[in-house]
């Protein structure tokens, strides 16, 4: 038995689909409901087992390739071998770090929210950055991304930005995110060229499932209807459809404007708001809450988990681990996995992260 099978426990996940099939064959299961329950088990487990499997079946190839070099004429075998053990190594850090991912929500979707500081077009064309930088991370892990709700800037950049983020544990990696970014860099909207330093609160929830009860009482509730921004069709723009929906007695904000539809804008923008008090309730400390919503904090200097500074010189650092990182390119285009590897693993991990 490989180490990793003991660390992770395979035989463990087998035995859970085994068992969730002999469920699924039982005539009690035969209820639709009960059914559905089952089969998300089923296929949120075999998700987890796949890449164990994957790991398993090119070890196996690997050592017969292996024994291969040593033969007359297996030297055209060495190339692929090294290239094999390189690309296993890779997989197994990556099932390594989601071992840290243990929290009850940790394998949940997420849903992200991008707010820019006080700074106008500055802040607001950082946050756009920011909003980039988040698709193209989910773009490489193979997330799906759909926008809930975005708030063009005047000039340039963005108000606001809501979108999800679909895959497995897409909630574990993103939790860390949440915070206030800083860039610092030479503002592209000043004639005079001055340095500007720009700050963005991101937010991160859970996309709750849809059999989690939340309590949400309509008196609690203050709904609004606008006109969609930004670029409609033959009904957007045209009627009140988009939706923006405020919780009493959190002070929680939440708005969707994509949809069609004023229903389906409102059914969004319910579901952003379970997510968020589900969130709420389960924190069972005031400071995990803030660092989670982030909402208690100002988006101002002093509370930044992380800087992007591209003038006087280029570095991201994050404030919390210490980890930096000088290719500040590769990281807005959404090169951040060694970031969340470092905020999940702790400040100790930093230099391991960088060799």
């Amino acid at each position: 038995m490989t180490t990793f099978e003991v660390i992770f426990d395979v035989a463990g996940l087998k035995s859970e689909v085994e068992e969730t099939d002999r469920e699924l064959a039982k005539e009690s299961s035969w209820e639709p409901a009960k059914q559905k329950e089952l089969r998300k088990k089923k296929s949120r487990l075999e998700a987890q087992l796949l890449p164990f499997e994957q790991i398993e079946a090119k070890m196996q190839y690997l050592e017969e390739a292996a024994d291969l070099v040593s033969e007359e004429g297996g030297e055209v075998f060495l190339a692929e071998v090294k290239e094999g053990l390189s690309s296993a190594a890779a997989q197994i850090r990556e099932l390594e770090l989601k071992h840290l991912l243990s929290g009850e929500l940790d394998p949940l979707h997420a849903i992200v929210t991008i707010h820019p500081g006080a700074g106008g077009t500055e802040s607001q064309d950082w946050a756009q950055m920011l909003l980039r930088m988040y698709l193209r991370w989910a773009e490489r892990k193979g997330f799906e991304t759909r926008m809930m709700d975005l708030q063009p800037g005047d000039e340039a950049g963005i108000k606001s930005a809501t979108f999800t983020v679909s895959g497995l544990y897409a909630y574990g990696y993103l939790k860390k995110e949440a915070g206030i970014h800083r860039l610092v860099r030479i503002s592209p909207f000043d004639a005079s060229k001055r340095r500007h330093t720009s700050f963005t609160a991101v937010l991160v929830s859970p996309e709750i499932e849809d059999e989690v009860e939340v309590e949400i009482r309509e008196e609690d509730l203050k709904v609004d209807t606008f006109r969609a921004s930004g670029a409609g069709g033959q009904h957007v723009n045209k009627t009140s459809s988009a939706v923006r929906m405020t919780h009493l007695p959190t002070g929680i904000v939440v708005s969707c404007q994509n949809e069609r539809s004023q229903h389906r804008n409102r059914e969004a923008a319910m579901k952003i708001l379970k997510s968020r008090l589900y969130e709420l309730q389960t924190s069972k400390q005031e400071q995990k809450m803030e660092d989670i919503i982030g909402e208690k904090r100002d988006i101002a200097w002093g509370s930044q988990i992380r800087s992007y500074v591209l003038q006087p010189y280029r570095l991201v650092k994050d404030h919390r681990t210490g980890l930096e990182i000088g290719n500040v390119d590769a990281v807005l285009d959404g090169d951040i996995d060694a970031f969340i590897e470092a905020s999940l693993k702790g400040p100790s991990s930093k230099d391991n992260i960088l060799k």
